[in-house]
């Protein structure tokens, strides 16, 4: 078997397990959740993490064409070199007030944030416990920790479970890293951060939270979960958010002392050896920010959405049969995974959706395990109650099509 054979075989297999992944190109987007033309088939988007809409906001749109007019299209440098220009500066600053934090430090991606804070903060003496559920930029970053610096132990402790978390700190030395997101996901649910926070105290451990699809949707001001589970710096001494999901734009941050972010200039290798942003996607993350922070719109009628959608799935599941065939997790953020388990069954029902004018997303394994492939439709601000409405109906139909109900059973 030569090369192209080997891969060809690959591919095969992904097929064959329906895993293989396709992208769908976007030829026109007018506004999020309202009209998304893919190709030529015009389609209600029910899988961006633009939560808040603010991708296409006036005000957003208008301050990247201010920066662009200033700066042109990129940065041209790392931040090191000559690429960190003044609404760098400002947003970084804005990030570090947003938190309660002393410093914030931008990055191009969540995955080179994550990448670049374990690996500089995990050594030798140190155990990594991670949630089993984290997301993979997480599990890549410990795992390259525990082969590059030599780490101790990494172990993904059981989901959620404190009581598995406890055991493995009472085993662990100090300054250990305990890793969990804010908000899972793909499950869309809330960690316990609270209780998380002070076994980490207990056994003298450092706290690392990775908030993409907290920051911007929860707390008072938007300042993600840790915000709205009433923790502060000194409970999460290391914090990470993106700018690519509720803020609208692209990029990611890392809060934190002035001697995490120092540290980090000096140590995090993906931070060092990459290009900044272009000035214009600063200049779009710093508006969102402001809107986000001093307006609580946005934010409730994404609530809205939330619970307008879990009131009616509710009540589908209790009185169709086909219904209570799926499994809905209990999450009340914009995250609404309802798993079908079987692979085929979940692109079948996908595909219908599309067909009937709603892109949601189909996950499958590696991504979650297997036999809990999901439909994991993401709720935005942007949405109408009528699409949401619209939307569950076809869910519905598509069920109808693809379920089979339960045998039923009598003594007869």
């Amino acid at each position: 078997m030569n090369f192209e054979q080997h891969l060809q075989s690959r591919l095969a297999q992904q097929k064959a397990a329906n895993w293989y992944r396709q992208r769908n190109t976007i030829a026109h987007q007018t506004s999020l959740g309202q009209q998304l033309v893919d190709h030529t088939m015009p389609v209600v988007n029910f899988c961006s993490n633009d939560y808040l809409g603010l991708s296409v906001h006036p005000k957003v749109k208008a301050a990247a064409g201010q920066a662009l007019h200033e700066f042109g299209v990129g940065s041209g440098a790392s931040h090191l070199v000559s690429g960190h220009s003044h609404y760098h500066h400002t947003l970084e600053q804005a990030l570090a007030q947003m938190t309660g934090r002393a410093r914030a430090l931008l990055l191009s991606t969540g995955y080179m944030a994550n990448v670049g804070l374990i690996t500089a903060l995990a050594g030798k003496t140190q155990h990594i416990l991670c949630d089993k559920l984290n997301h993979a930029s997480i599990i890549d970053a410990c795992q390259l920790a525990a082969a590059k610096n030599g780490v101790k132990q990494f172990i993904r402790y059981r989901h959620c479970d404190l009581a598995h978390l406890e055991q493995l700190l009472q085993k662990a030395p100090p300054h250990s890293l305990v890793v969990s997101d804010g908000v899972f996901s793909m499950d869309g649910n809330c960690a316990p951060l609270g209780s998380i926070a002070a076994l980490c105290q207990k056994y003298h451990a450092v706290f690392v939270v990775d908030d993409a699809h907290g920051f911007g949707c929860l707390g008072d001001q938007g300042a993600g979960s840790v915000q709205a589970a009433g923790l502060s710096e000194r409970d999460v001494p290391v914090y990470m958010g993106t700018l690519g999901k509720a803020v609208g734009g692209f990029g990611a941050f890392i809060a934190g002392s002035e001697a995490l972010i120092e540290t980090l200039i000096q140590f995090a290798r993906p931070y060092i050896y990459t290009t900044a942003l272009p000035p214009a996607v600063a200049a779009a993350n710093l508006q969102s920010l402001q809107l986000i922070a001093h307006s609580k719109t946005l934010r409730a009628a994404l609530n809205s959405n939330i619970a307008i959608f879990t009131t009616r799935i509710a009540a589908h599941c209790q009185h169709s049969a086909h219904w209570q065939q799926v499994t809905l997790l209990p999450s009340q953020t914009a995250i609404q995974p309802i798993i079908l388990g079987c692979e085929k069954t979940t692109m079948s029902v996908a595909q219908s959706l599309m067909d009937a004018g709603f892109w949601v997303g189909a996950i499958r394994p590696p991504t979650v395990p297997k036999g809990t492939a999901r439909l994991r439709i993401t709720l935005s601000a942007s949405h109408s109650a009528s699409q949401i409405e619209a939307l569950i109906a076809a869910l519905d139909h598509a069920l109808v099509q693809t379920m089979t109900p339960p045998a039923s059973h009598n003594d007869e």
